[in-house]
């Protein structure tokens, strides 16, 4: 069955033809990536991409959206876009569709791409379960948490807040950032600290215990700066960044009895050099009485170039085509 697969983002959509078929997908065509600041709403990209692919679309949607899909009315966080459920149909011209929050799309892929698809990110290096709960971490906008079980040569994917967890601090640093991002924030959750913004305001906290005077960045000037290790506060920024990341990915862990970790988004993949000397993997497994069993998990980085529209595609053979 062929059907177009979408992901639609705060600043990009992304679209590609997909054929899916007995509850899988079968091929990924691809992608067309479209600026969501260029049109005006959903269908207009949408019809955008039939005019680049010159072809009639086929009558089918898989769309991976960046919000929670309750309700009759979406409203992305970064995108002025306004999606209503029911126009649908009638504004892209399908008759059957699926719908799901962009984390659960990554579920879905992490459960139907191949081990082609990861690459050893810490912990036991060895291959994803076939049984049991796989715990799933991007940090990127914000920080996307979702998990999958597998049972009886099926799965289901279950999509949650964990990002919206609160922030604990486990050493007496981490304490001096959380007292700082409280004069800013009522409430400092780990997204404030695992994500792309977060290492903004993670060294704007160390400046300021330092005493430092600097220049206000972007979130994406600030990680080409730390990843160069050309300034020692935005690679202090980095450690620490990268110490909450194992701490917080090992608590979700511990949290969904996950048997495996996947890390996705689109920080992961820029920092996946640092991480073997980084603190990541003694923050993850430092659990007490659970050290050891920390210690044995896998944790894998997602390497498949698109998740979120394979992702889709994978929830739309998964309802329609099984």
């Amino acid at each position: 069955m062929e059907i177009v697969a979408v992901d639609i983002g705060g600043t990009h959509a992304r679209f590609a033809h997909a054929e899916v078929a007995d509850g899988r997908v079968v091929s990924l065509g691809e992608p067309v990536i479209k600026h969501a600041a260029d049109h005006a709403s959903f269908q207009l990209a949408w019809q955008a991409f039939a005019e680049t692919v010159g072809t009639p679309l086929p009558r089918a949607a898989a769309i991976a959206i960046a919000c929670p899909v309750e309700g009759d009315v979406l409203k992305l966080t970064n995108n002025p876009w306004v999606i209503h459920k029911h126009l649908i149909p009638e504004k892209l011209s399908v008759d059957t569709w699926t719908l799901v929050n962009d984390f659960g799309a990554i579920g879905h892929a992490v459960a139907q791409i191949g081990e082609e698809g990861f690459a050893h990110f810490a912990g036991s290096d060895r291959p994803l379960p076939e049984t049991g709960v796989i715990s799933i971490i991007g940090p990127g906008t914000g920080l996307g948490v979702a998990h999958v079980l597998r049972q009886d040569g099926r799965y289901n994917v279950i999509e949650c807040e964990g990002g919206h967890i609160d922030f604990a601090p486990l050493d007496s640093l981490e304490e001096a950032i959380l007292h700082r991002l409280r004069q800013r924030y009522p409430r400092v959750s780990v997204e404030r600290i695992v994500s792309g913004p977060g290492l903004v305001n993670i060294y704007e906290a160390l400046a300021a215990i330092e005493g430092c005077q600097i220049d206000q960045l972007e979130d994406k000037a600030l990680w080409a700066l730390a990843t160069e290790g050309k300034d020692g506060l935005a690679a202090a920024a980095l450690d620490r960044f990268c110490l909450s990341f194992g701490a917080v990915a090992g608590d979700i862990a511990l949290v969904q009895g996950a048997k495996a970790v996947v890390i996705a988004g689109g920080i992961a993949p820029r920092i996946a050099h640092l991480i073997p000397q980084s603190g990541f993997a003694s923050r993850f497994s430092a659990k007490g009485r659970f050290a050891q069993r920390m210690e044995d998990i896998p944790v894998r980085l997602i390497t498949h170039p698109q998740p979120g529209l394979y992702g889709a595609a994978a929830a739309f053979a998964e309802q329609h085509t099984r």
